[in-house]
């Protein structure tokens, strides 16, 4: 039984006076150090990662912290350790009672009278969805809100010399020198407080610094370095911010300017993600300019996703700014369209914002700023171009006037709906909130914002790999649960993600990020550390099997993706046979120079024959369709695939795949009565090698080979077949 909870204004209240206490800024410094270092000797691992997932504080409870000390005049002297320790105490204990009192009761959620509607779901509600978006995880890394910002604001930068007497590059410049100096300053204060008396010991200095300071790091003019730390300085009143969901000026403005010439900055992320973030105010304010800034903005999300597309899929398969038209009529628009073999993505971008009256819980403001943001651009996506895809009636048009002579057939479609800005709880919002419709060939929507899409075309660079991802992503939907998308990330890069029919959900720990965390650290800070996780995509670096993958994607073959989808999902046990298998049948053709296979049943009803030959297409290409024609019969299969790989150069030849529903036969019936079980991929099975006939049944040396090659029996599988 919960105690009687006190009201959440009664414990902010409470928590506001202990923010204005004395000295209570080196009670800040010293949880900021705890939260937000990442301790490390000669390599960054995520045994080191792991330190910041135990009982740690959240950015936006430190961010409520510092906006409840600033509500008070500043006091920078230093309290007595005791104090020090009942302040974080304290605060501790005031932020657990509030982030309790912020939870609906059990009563509230599952209300008795309304939980027999069938339309009922208590998830939608803003007082409980309040609380998930408070607590939610950080959209992005703080290097993205760096590395993007040069990006986002890149036209803008003449309206930065204009207006503000600096340039966007000025700006990184600057935050990435005050970055460094408080690594430095965090590296060193440890050493400097071991020769103080602990009554003198404090973290605060970390996070104080001057212009002088990074003027000498970055090399520019001091007068420039003060300007651009003034515009993240606060020039509005805090008197406002009473309650969590209130606006708290030190999110936008997170530099706050001490007595004399020195500054302080608790979280650097705050700085980054304002430096992305609060030019918006800066436009809006310029009426003349605002119009423009935002036409930037809506293009900024357009061209970023296109940019990273083309880093997995290649320039010529990513196309931007499609106009759909029937005759002279135009029928719909896409953003950004991406075309692999018979798969496509639809993306479609939007810039909106959660607003304030979102986060204090409004139901209406909740769905409203859903269905801007998101809701909007799936509608766009699926109803104006996803369904019109596939009807060639509809003519294609780029930007240049010229349609677009690209395949029209596709098997799957996925909308991707692409927002630009940190969006709270973004997919749980999603899966509340979100109408959409599943065909049999458009597949239910991936909603993201530009930082997951920048991850997951850094670290999924390759068409089978991402489109495999993103189709067992949407294939899922809530049967996942997590507190962000890059956590599932990081576990399908980790373990290879696979949810079992049996199973109805899967619930995934922050702490699984870790490995990802240290490998974008590695590839975008220069971090020393693995750049990739062990997993999917080092496991099998250089065996045949990753071999099969890699030419799956260069072939772009419609035949083969699927197989591509199928090989990508497979346990490790079964890639280990799948290597082992085709290591033999190279060393057996190469040894006597003849054609040999092998086939393989996988759960679900699908099955793979493997050939491996040199033989003219002409003649390979018949032998593996009906192959594999008589496997998928025999197994009674809804689908089967098959593969040629050469026997001197190991590379996929061709591939193929059969897929309709199974008729019975007597003519193949007949023909098939003989043929050996194909070998199960479940478990760890070892391949059989043994040499076995064909069929019992007697064939005459100069009658065509049952295996439909064409050929004459002694001189097609007379010779010798190897089976499984």
């Amino acid at each position: 039984m919960r105690e009687a909870a006190r009201k959440e204004s009664e414990i902010f209240s409470e928590l506001a006076e202990i923010c204005a206490s004395p000295g209570y800024l080196h009670a800040i410094a010293y949880l900021c150090y705890q939260n937000d270092t990442i301790r490390y000797a000669d390599t960054l691992t995520p045994e080191d990662m792991l330190q910041r997932h135990s009982d740690f504080l959240v950015r936006t409870e430190i961010s409520t912290l510092i906006g409840l000390a600033c509500k008070e005049q500043l006091n920078i002297d230093l309290p007595s350790n005791e104090a020090i320790k009942r302040y974080i105490d304290k605060t501790d204990s005031l932020l657990k009672e509030i982030h309790e009192s912020m939870k609906p009761s059990i009563e509230y959620i599952f209300d008795p009278s309304k939980v027999w509607d069938q339309n009922f779901n208590p998830f939608r509600d803003g007082l409980v969805l309040r609380e998930a978006i408070f607590y939610s995880g950080e959209s992005a890394y703080d290097f993205q809100y760096r590395d993007l910002s040069k990006i986002k604001y890149e036209k803008d930068n003449d309206w930065f010399l204009r207006n503000k007497g600096f340039s966007i590059q000025q700006i990184i410049d600057v935050v990435t020198s005050l970055q460094s100096l408080q690594n430095y300053k965090t590296n060193n204060v440890v050493r400097e407080i071991s020769d103080k008396d602990p009554s003198e010991w404090t973290f605060l200095p970390v996070y104080q610094f001057t212009a002088q300071e990074i003027s000498d790091i970055s090399n520019i003019a001091i007068d420039t370095v003060k300007s651009v730390i003034e515009s993240f300085v606060a020039s509005i009143s805090i008197d406002e911010f009473n309650s969590l969901d209130d606006f708290n000026p030190l999110n936008a403005y997170p530099v706050i300017r001490l007595p004399g010439d020195e500054y302080l900055l608790f979280q650097i992320y705050s700085l980054v993600q304002a430096l992305y973030e609060t030019p918006f105010f800066w436009f809006n304010d310029d009426a003349a300019y605002r119009s423009m800034a935002m036409q930037h903005r809506g293009e900024f999300t357009e061209n970023f996703s296109a940019e990273r597309l083309k880093l997995v899929f290649g320039e010529d398969r990513v196309f931007t700014n499609i106009d759909i038209y029937n005759s002279k009529v135009k029928a719909g628009e896409i953003d950004v369209l991406v075309v692999f073999a018979d798969r496509a993505i639809i993306l479609q971008a939007k810039s909106k914002k959660l607003t304030i009256a979102s986060r204090k819980g409004n139901d209406n403001s909740l769905q409203s700023d859903f269905k801007k943001a998101i809701q909007e651009a799936y509608d766009q996506a699926y109803l104006w171009c996803a369904t019109l895809l596939n009807e060639k009636k509809y003519k294609l048009i780029d930007k240049s006037g010229n349609e677009l002579n690209i395949n029209r057939k596709y098997k799957e479609i996925y909308p991707f709906c692409v927002v630009s800005e940190h969006y709270p709880a973004l997919s749980f919002q999603a899966g509340q909130f979100l109408k959409f419709e599943e065909t049999e060939n458009i597949k239910p929507p991936f909603v993201m914002d530009v930082f997951l899409l920048d991850v997951m075309t850094e670290m999924l660079q390759s068409p089978l790999h991402f489109l495999s991802y993103v189709n067992r992503r949407t294939s899922y939907g809530e049967k996942i649960i997590s507190t962000h998308e890059l956590t599932i990330l990081s576990c399908h890069l980790k373990q290879n993600l696979w949810v079992d029919a049996e199973h109805t959900m899967l619930v995934l720990g922050d702490d699984i990020c870790v490995y990802l965390d240290v490998a974008m650290l590695v590839r975008r800070d220069g971090v020393p550390g693995s750049d990739t996780p062990e997993g999917i995509l080092t496991k099998y670096k250089g065996t045949i099997f990753d071999q099969i993958i890699r030419d799956i994607d260069t072939l772009e073959h419609s035949a083969i993706i699927s197989l591509g989808f199928t090989l990508l999902s497979l346990n490790e046990d079964a890639i280990e046979m799948i290597n082992n298998g085709i290591t033999e049948l190279i060393k057996l053709g190469r040894k006597d120079g003849q054609h040999h296979d092998l086939t393989l049943m996988n759960e679900g009803g699908s099955g793979l024959t493997i050939h491996c030959n040199d033989d003219h297409e002409s003649i390979s290409l018949p032998r593996l369709e009906s192959h594999c024609e008589q496997r998928k019969y025999t197994q009674k299969a809804s689908t089967w695939f098959g593969i040629c790989i050469g026997q001197k150069v190991p590379r996929l030849r061709f591939g193929i795949n059969k897929e309709y529903e199974w008729v019975q036969s007597n003519e193949i019936d007949e023909l098939v009565q003989d043929l050996p079980k194909p070998q199960n991929l479940k478990g760890k099975n070892k391949i059989n090698f043994t040499p076995e006939p064909r069929q019992s049944k007697k064939v005459g040396r100069n009658e065509k080979c049952p295996c439909g090659s064409g050929k004459k029996y002694k001189k097609c599988c007379l010779k010798q077949e190897w089976r499984m």
